[in-house]
C-alpha cells in the first residue's frame, strides 16, 4: 500500500509553508561581490542611502481577501484550543502562507508588514480574531507569526 496515503493534508500543508518559506529567504539573498581583484573599488553606504535590497510594499488586503482569512481561520479554532499556543501557531503560520499564496503569493509582504493580518482580521471577523488570539495564548496575531 502507498505510504502517501497516510500523509495528512496538514503535514503537507506544513510541509509547503516550509519550502515556501525556505524559497522567499534564498530569493531575498543577494550574491556577493566579487574579491581579489587589486583594481577593484568598493563604495560605502552613506547615512540615508538603501544598501539595494528592497523591502516590500504593504499590499492592499481586499474585503474579499480579508473574508477569506476569517473564512480559513474560522474552522481552525477549536483545533488550536485543543492543540495550544505552541502546536496552533505552527498552524497559523502554515494558514498564512496558504492565504497569502492564494492571494497574490504576498508571503514576503505579509513578513515585511505581519500586522496586517491583524488589520484584515480585524476589519472582518474581529470576534474570529479575539477567539484566535485567546487559543494561541498571544497578544495579536502578527506575534504568532514566524515566517
Amino acid at each position: 500500500m502507498p505510504y502517501s496515503r497516510w500523509i495528512s493534508r496538514s503535514s503537507l500543508l506544513i510541509a509547503g509553508v516550509f519550502a515556501a518559506a525556505a524559497l522567499t529567504a534564498c530569493g531575498s539573498e543577494s550574491s556577493p561581490a566579487p574579491t581579489g581583484s587589486a583594481t577593484s573599488t568598493t563604495a560605502s553606504a552613506t547615512p540615508g542611502t538603501t544598501t539595494g535590497r528592497t523591502t516590500p510594499a504593504s499590499p492592499e488586503i481586499s474585503d474579499a481577501a480579508a473574508n477569506q482569512l476569517c473564512d480559513m481561520l474560522r474552522p481552525e479554532l477549536s483545533n488550536w484550543r485543543i492543540q495550544g499556543g505552541t502546536l496552533g501557531k505552527i498552524g497559523l503560520n502554515a494558514l498564512v502562507h496558504e492565504w497569502a499564496l492564494r492571494n497574490g503569493g504576498i508571503n514576503a509582504a505579509v513578513l515585511a508588514d505581519k500586522p496586517i493580518i491583524d488589520r484584515a482580521a480585524t476589519k472582518s471577523c474581529p470576534d474570529v480574531r479575539q477567539q484566535a488570539i485567546e487559543a494561541l495564548g498571544i497578544p495579536d496575531l502578527a506575534s504568532g507569526l514566524a515566517f
